[in-house]
């Protein structure tokens, strides 16, 4: 428990001190439910993208087998790809402070100027189904950086929630009770003791005349 003189002014500090932490947890814990709150909808839309990630993957087996089996492996290897991959334009929004990324629309990938020997819509489906998954991939991982945000930040919040209704609020509570305790104890003695020295001091002796 922390020292603190036992004085009404003292008592005054302290209960000024408990109403502003008790708004300062109240903050924390609003704070705290926002974020699980962003956290559960960049889960959902995180595990939506992972599942069509899933399936563009499928896809993009699926016209590779094609495009192998139309050019063989080391034809297609030599295929003419883009010069540029597709960058993803990330938009920042902030969420109580957080900065939160957004992959967006990808920019399009520069043709290359290279002309493919032999070319043919296998390849070219090849090549965008592969392009697609790379965008899709790019966002889950802008997404994934935003769930790690989020969770470091309701991690820090929780800490400090739980510091000011473990710690501080139950040590001021404890303080201003040991003052009011001994705050009832010095007035009881003086009581006791202006009775003590009225009855000591008796009625004033009248005089005869």
């Amino acid at each position: 428990m922390r020292e603190v003189s036992p004085t009404r002014n003292a008592v005054i500090e302290l209960a000024d001190e408990r109403r502003v932490m008790r708004q300062g947890y109240e903050f924390l814990d609003e704070k705290r439910m926002l974020l699980a709150g962003e956290m559960v909808r960049q889960m959902r839309e995180y595990q939506q993208r992972s599942d069509q990630l899933l399936a563009e993957t499928k896809d993009a087996a699926g016209v590779l087998a094609n495009a192998i089996e139309r050019h063989g492996l080391d034809q297609l290897q030599v295929y003419p790809a883009a010069r540029a991959p597709a960058t993803p334009d990330a938009a920042r929004t902030l969420f109580l402070g957080l900065v939160m990324l957004s992959a967006g629309q990808t920019a399009g990938t520069v043709p290359t100027e290279r002309v493919a020997v032999d070319p043919s819509p296998e390849a070219k489906a090849c090549r965008a189904a592969f392009e697609r998954l790379l965008r899709t991939a790019a966002d889950i991982g802008v997404r994934a950086g935003n769930l790690m945000r989020l969770a470091r930040e309701y991690r820090r919040t929780e800490r400090r929630a739980k510091a000011l209704e473990r710690v501080l609020l139950p040590e001021v509570e404890e303080a201003m009770k040991f003052i009011n305790e001994q705050l009832d104890s010095m007035e009881r003695e003086e009581i006791i003791r202006t009775r003590w020295s009225t009855a000591g001091r008796g009625p004033k002796p009248t005089r005869r005349t």
